[in-house]
């Protein structure tokens, strides 16, 4: 009796961990199986349906992720915030060397495909611009936006 009352608190613990933000509806058997799969030692997950995918937000290897899986349960995309060391070395040089006048405000890494993606945003006074990696050698812009001075 108290094997099977543990396995069920076991059980029970595993389910409190995974649905932390109450929204289990959101996740389907085949998701939490390949999430569990995936990341099996994931803590700290959240989910969310983001238009027509499910976020997984969790903490693994001491790093913040998020995953995207489809409706049938397969992982899209993983993406994670990064500090500009960790980019590719050309990539590194080339964002000091062409956008040196401004600072970093966003940088994340986004693996999908077999491929890595990274997306940084810069800025100074008067410009805000989103840059798209191309591979590990050169940047895109990939939006760009004037300041309002007024505000």
């Amino acid at each position: 009796m108290k094997k099977i009352f543990l396995s069920l608190a076991a059980v029970a613990l595993m389910g409190i961990s995974a649905f932390a933000n109450g929204n289990d509806e959101l996740v389907s058997q085949k998701t939490l199986a390949a999430f569990k799969s995936d990341f099996s030692n994931a803590t700290h997950t959240t989910w969310e349906q983001k238009d027509g995918f499910i976020k997984a937000t969790f903490s693994f290897n001491g790093q913040v992720l998020c995953a995207y899986y489809d409706n049938d349960g397969f992982l899209k995309a993983v993406v994670r915030n990064i500090i500009s060391d960790q980019l590719p070395l050309n990539l590194l040089s080339s964002l000091k060397k062409d956008y040196a006048d401004y600072w970093i405000t966003d940088l994340f890494e986004i693996s999908a495909d077999n491929e890595t993606t990274y997306y940084v945003t810069v800025e100074n006074a008067g410009k805000k611009i989103v840059l798209k990696s191309d591979g590990a050698s050169y940047w895109n812009v990939f939006s760009k936006e004037k300041k309002n001075l007024a505000e």
